[in-house]
Order: C-alpha cells, then structure tokens, then sequence
C-alpha cells in the first residue's frame, strides 16, 4: 500500500467524523468504522494471545506450531482493515482461507470430536484465544452489518468465520499441549430435579 502515518493526530476527528482512505468523511460510529474497529480489536488480541504463547514457548516448544499459524493471521487481519477502509482494495484471497482450514483440519485430527460444550479458561492462553474468538465472531457479525448496505466484495467475511472457527480448535489444542483439561459446560439441572 506504501502510506506512511506523518502524524499521530491531526484534529481532524475531533468533531465524531473520521476520514476513508478515499478522502471522504463518515461518522464514527458508521458500520464500515465500526467493522474496521473490530477487526483492529481482533488484531490486538491476537498479538496478546501471540505474546502469551511466546512466553510459555521456552518451557512448551509444542505452541511454536500455533505461533506460525496465527503470526500471519495478524497480517491478514491488517489486509482485510485496508479492503475495509479502501472498498476497491483487496489483498485477502481464498488461499489464505485454505491455510486456515488446513490448520484446523490437522489439529482437529490429533484432538478428537467434542463431547459437550467447553468453557472458557483452564490457563490464561486458552482463555485469550477463547476472547479472540468471541471477538471474531463480533467481526465477523460487523462486517455483515456492513455487507447489508454496502455489499463487500472480496473474502473478508469468509475470512473472519475461517479464524473464528480456528480460534475455538486453537483454544483447545493449547490446553492440550498444556497438559489441560477442557473445562466442559455442565447444564443446570432442571427445577425439581435434585441429588441427595
């Protein structure tokens, strides 16, 4: 893309109105910022995810694998921030889509099926990851907000399901490799139906 930012603040957006790569002006709480800021919010918790794992990476050097599967994620993430703000714009492509599914696939193979709903939590990465996904999802649901007035072009939303759904078996393959067990959902028990 090659712009460079000269300068933090400009006072431009002091007034609720920020500017579109086109030179236009929208209100700060237009779906198309609102898409954009949950996309960047994903991003950062990616990096706080990835900064978690990088840390434990010395004593668990089974997390490098998740590491060099998310670490391109935030890149792609900055790509599809870009179609987001510049609508012509597109850098995200189905490949990517692919490398993700790949992932999954090759982790969901080595974790076996689910059998009951998982809670968030049992270490401080799985939870993270639970919270990016959670965050996708929130993306993902923006973008389509968007999508409902201004038709997206490209593979952004697909993208952000892909992660989502990757996000949930990454959650789960580190508290794997953690030695943790999945802290399943146990269902309320029905009025009248009690033990003891």
């Amino acid at each position: 893309m090659g712009y460079r930012l000269s300068k933090i603040y400009t006072r431009t957006g002091d007034t609720g109105e920020t500017g579109l790569a086109d030179g236009s002006r929208v209100r700060k709480d237009h779906p198309r910022i609102e898409a954009i800021g949950d996309v960047d919010e994903l991003n950062s918790m990616l990096g706080v995810l990835l900064a978690e794992l990088e840390d434990q990476q010395a004593h668990i050097p089974e997390l490098a694998s998740v590491i060099d599967v998310l670490t391109p994620c935030q890149h792609r993430l900055f790509d599809l921030g870009g179609e987001l703000a510049m609508p012509d714009y597109r850098a995200l492509d189905y490949d990517e889509i692919e490398r993700l599914e790949q992932a999954i696939d090759t982790w969901n193979e080595e974790l076996g099926p689910l059998e009951n709903f998982i809670l968030p939590g049992g270490s401080r990465a799985v939870a993270l990851a639970h919270t990016a996904r959670s965050i996708a999802r929130r993306a993902e649901r923006r973008c389509q907000t968007l999508n409902l007035s201004e038709p997206l072009e490209g593979v952004g939303m697909a993208y952000l399901n892909r992660l989502s759904d990757l996000l949930f078996v990454v959650a789960r393959i580190i508290g794997r490799r953690q030695g943790i067990a999945e802290h399943l959902w146990k269902p309320a028990q029905k009025a009248g139906h009690h033990d003891g």
